[in-house]
C-alpha cells in the first residue's frame, strides 16, 4: 500500500480547542498537497476555510462534539449551519448517556434525524467505544445501520481510549453492508494506518498521517 493510497483515506484533523487560523491553514494546505480525503475542522472555521479554499478541499466537521449529550434539536441546528457554511461531511457524537440507559431506540432515532438533516452529505456516527460494553457496541452497530448513516466511527479522540483492532473487527461483524468504518483516536504510527486500512476501514481520522508519511514519499508518491 502506497503513501498516496493511505492518505486518500485520511480525514486530516485539527480539533484542538486552541487551534489557530494558522494551524487550520497549515492543515488545509497539507490536505490539498497530499490529497487527503478531507480536513476535519471545528465548526467555527468552516466558512473561513470554504471562502479561502473553495472547491479545492473537502470539509468535514463535528457535531455534538466531544461529549454528545446536547439535545437532538441543537445537533440538527449545528448540521444545518455547517452545511450552509460549506461543509460536506458531518461527524456526529451519539448521546452516550442514552446508550448507558439502554435507550437504543432513542439513539437510533437521533441518528435517523441527523441523516435526514444531512441529506446527500455524508454522516459519520461517533459511538465513543471506550465507554461502551460489547453489547452496547453491537447495539450501536445496529442503530447506525438501521438509521441509514454512512459510517460508524470509533472515537472522538477526546475520550479515555481510541480506535482498536478488536472494535473494528466487531463493527465489521455487526454493521450492515451499506455502512463503512472510520477509525479515529490514537492512530499514531504508519503501522496503525496500515493495520486499520487493511482491516477494512474506509476512513482514518488523525492529525499525524501527513507528517508520518512524508518520509515515505518519493516524487509523485
Amino acid at each position: 500500500m502506497t503513501a498516496k493510497e493511505m492518505l486518500q483515506k485520511v480525514d486530516h484533523t485539527q480539533l484542538k480547542a486552541f487551534a489557530t487560523w494558522e494551524d487550520i491553514q497549515k492543515l488545509c494546505e497539507e490536505a490539498i498537497a497530499y490529497h487527503t480525503a478531507s480536513v476535519c475542522i471545528p465548526p467555527a472555521y468552516i466558512k473561513r476555510v470554504h471562502d479561502a479554499y473553495g472547491e479545492k478541499i473537502n470539509i468535514c466537521t463535528v457535531v455534538g462534539f466531544p461529549l454528545g449529550y446536547s439535545v437532538t434539536e441543537a445537533k440538527v441546528a449545528e448540521v444545518e449551519k455547517a452545511l450552509k457554511d460549506g461543509c460536506n461531511e458531518i461527524d456526529m457524537v451519539i448521546n452516550v448517556s442514552d446508550v448507558k440507559n439502554g435507550d437504543y431506540d432513542k439513539v437510533e432515532e437521533e441518528i435517523r434525524t441527523m441523516k435526514k438533516a444531512c441529506g446527500e452529505h455524508i454522516l459519520k456516527v461517533i459511538v465513543e467505544t471506550c465507554y461502551l460494553t460489547t453489547e452496547e457496541k453491537i447495539a450501536m452497530c445496529k442503530a447506525v445501520t438501521n438509521a441509514g448513516a454512512d459510517y460508524i466511527k470509533t472515537s472522538t479522540g477526546f475520550g479515555t481510549g481510541g480506535a482498536t483492532i478488536e472494535d473494528v473487527k466487531l463493527f465489521k461483524e455487526n454493521i450492515g453492508p451499506n455502512v463503512k468504518i472510520k477509525a479515529a483516536g490514537g492512530v499514531s504510527t504508519i503501522d496503525d494506518l496500515k493495520a486499520f486500512i487493511e482491516l477494512g476501514c474506509d476512513r482514518i481520522g488523525t492529525s499525524r498521517a501527513v507528517g508520518l508519511l512524508k518520509g515515505e514519499m518519493t516524487e509523485g508518491y
